[in-house]
């Protein structure tokens, strides 16, 4: 009988860590028309930049019945962490102003499909893709970790928005230079 406890326990952990080996393996999505990274990123628990790897892309661009790999276990924040495996990429002075998505006529739904008005408590910055890529994960003085999630009429060159949930605050904000880091 105890043989059998034994075998019977074997087999178990041979087929558990089989499901587990499965539910860690790769799987292919088909881009969609309206679909970027970003969204893509967030859908399937994972940041841009293993997109990126995964798929060897070498720009943010992605085309409609475009095949991606699709590896699981990644995890997405929002909002990028203080983790200090973050290289920075480039660094230098922008001039930033703030802006919220409480005005008149605001949908509140930025570029790269996040909802402010649903999640303020997101740290968003509005950029120039030219120069800060969307979904790059970046580092403002005085705002603090952010993503570069939406784009702006007024912004370009080396000038940013950073979102701040109320008018008052965003008042309070002004327009500053600031220096931003482009994280890795």
């Amino acid at each position: 009988m105890k043989k059998l406890i034994i075998i019977f326990t074997l087999t178990m952990a041979l087929f558990v860590s089989g499901a587990n080996e499965s539910s860690a393996a790769s799987s292919t999505y088909t881009v969609k028309k309206g679909d970027n990274l970003y969204r893509i990123s967030v859908a399937h628990k994972t940041t841009i930049a293993n997109l990126k790897a995964w798929n060897n892309l070498k720009t943010n661009v992605i085309h409609p019945n475009q095949k991606l790999a699709i590896k699981a276990g990644g995890k997405v924040a929002a909002t990028p962490s203080r983790d200090t495996s973050n290289a920075v990429q480039k660094e230098f002075m922008v001039s930033a102003s703030a802006y919220t998505a409480n005005c008149h006529g605001c949908s509140g739904i930025t570029k790269t499909g996040l909802n402010l008005k649903k999640n303020p408590h997101l740290k968003v910055i509005a950029v120039d893709p030219k120069v800060i890529p969307l979904g790059s994960k970046v580092h403002v003085e005085g705002y603090g970790y952010a993503v570069a999630g939406d784009i702006g009429g007024a912004i370009k060159g080396n000038k940013i928005d950073v979102f701040i949930p109320t008018k008052s605050a965003a008042y309070k904000w002004g327009r500053k230079q600031v220096k931003v880091k482009v994280l890795q």
